[in-house]
């Protein structure tokens, strides 16, 4: 399965900040993704971590100024700029953001900038008052207004013992963030998927809640393989406690109310629902207003339903033509196949994604599942022991056919 980092040619280029040894996990990172990385340190980058670490981290050369002026057939920060699919400079130092806006090119990282005309991802990290220092914010703004996209800096204690705005973006957010960018125009290009995730919460007393054992990991695989065909994600989700991918837009919840608000909502101008939330089918009928004490007695729990959220989005879907492919999914423990092929019917879905919780290797809080996918139609298709990673994929390969046969 690929990523949209894949053989992607990425220049990282390190500069002379603390925080160099982040890029190094960076590197790392993008490496493990597929992706080519060729690593161009400044003098002063070099201060902190040697060029033979990114070369080792990522079986791609990694350059110097030394290197300026080789043997190579061409000039080197030509070749590099001609390569690259994606300049990142991260950490992007107060002096390398001043050079990149105004043109100088005094090293082999500024010339490679100069010369390329590839996106470029810059990173900054500096002490807070450096980055907030006006001509830091003008240099900014003047490499936005060219189209440069930048992440961060982020709050936290800095080098200096201070804290402030100026922490370098870590690198699974970088990767994140590179992963976006270099995953525009794909097959979902143009398109607004608006995935849903998590197990809803509903409030028992103060501390208290019904829910379910849903982690999330579902919903969170079916938002990044969204992202990776193009697609801009809308992520509604109940409490999870895994990472929130970049790049989308993130609307929490915890009830079923509040999903189904926010479903709707966002379904009027979505072109795909991915209904992946475990929501809860009941909840108490009166939530105590204090904590419920044990030396009160055992309390009567009355339950009544909650909304039913994708019958409500059939409804609209009817009115307002939105969303043209809508997915559901089914959590069973038994008579899997009849009561997902009523689910299908009954909320008029284009696609259902079933699977048997009771089994060890699929369900919940596992890293696989066992699905079955169920169309409109009733046809089914049985798919083996995969990875939710996989799932996710296979999924929006659906969404992406479905899409085309209806000429939407």
């Amino acid at each position: 399965m690929t990523t949209p980092l894949d053989g992607k040619h990425i220049v990282l280029g390190i500069t002379g900040s603390i925080a160099a040894y982040k890029g190094v996990e960076l590197a790392s990172k993008l490496a493990q993704a597929g992706a080519l990385v060729e690593t161009v340190l400044t003098p002063d980058a070099t201060r902190f971590v040697a060029p033979l670490t990114f070369q080792s981290v990522t079986g791609q050369p990694a350059y110097t100024d030394s290197d300026l002026w080789g043997s190579q057939a061409h000039v080197l920060h030509v070749g590099l700029a001609r390569r690259a699919e994606l300049l990142t400079v991260a950490p992007a130092t107060a002096q390398t953001l001043a050079c990149l806006a105004q043109g100088f090119a005094g090293n082999l990282l500024t010339l490679t900038a100069l010369a390329a005309s590839c996106p470029m991802l810059l990173a900054p990290a500096m002490d807070a008052g450096m980055f907030a220092h006006p001509a830091t914010q003008a240099n900014l703004r003047q490499l936005q207004e060219r189209g440069a996209i930048v992440v961060g800096p982020e709050e936290g204690r800095l080098a200096s013992g201070l804290v402030g705005r100026g922490r370098m973006t870590e690198p699974l957010d970088l990767v994140g963030h590179i992963r976006y960018h270099l995953s525009r125009g794909g097959p979902l290009h143009g398109r607004t998927v608006v995935v849903t995730t998590g197990g809803t919460q509903e409030p028992l007393d103060p501390v208290r809640v019904l829910t379910n054992r849903s982690s999330g990991k579902q919903g969170l695989a079916l938002t990044q393989a969204a992202l990776d065909a193009g697609a801009e994600v809308i992520l509604i989700a109940a409490p999870v406690a895994l990472p929130i991918p970049p790049c989308i837009r993130h609307i929490p919840v915890q009830t079923a109310s509040e999903m189904a608000e926010a479903v709707l909502s966002a379904c009027q101008d979505a072109d795909v629902l991915l209904m992946a939330a475990a929501v809860a089918d009941f909840r108490p009928a009166h939530a105590a207003q204090q904590k419920l004490k044990k030396d009160r007695g055992l309390p009567v729990l009355a339950l009544e339903p909650t909304p039913d959220i994708l019958a409500s989005v059939a409804r609209q879907r009817e009115a307002v033509g939105k969303p043209e492919v809508v997915v559901g999914f089914a959590a069973e423990t038994e008579n899997l196949m009849e009561n997902a092929q009523a689910k299908v019917r009954a909320k008029a879905l284009d696609l259902i994604v079933a699977n048997d919780i009771t089994m060890s290797d699929a369900g919940f809080a596992v890293d696989t599942n066992r699905v079955t996918f169920i169309g409109a139609d009733g046809q089914a298709e049985a798919l083996p022991l995969l990875s939710k990673t996989e799932v996710a994929a296979r999924v929006v390969e659906h969404v992406i056919a479905r899409l085309s046969a209806k000429g939407a």
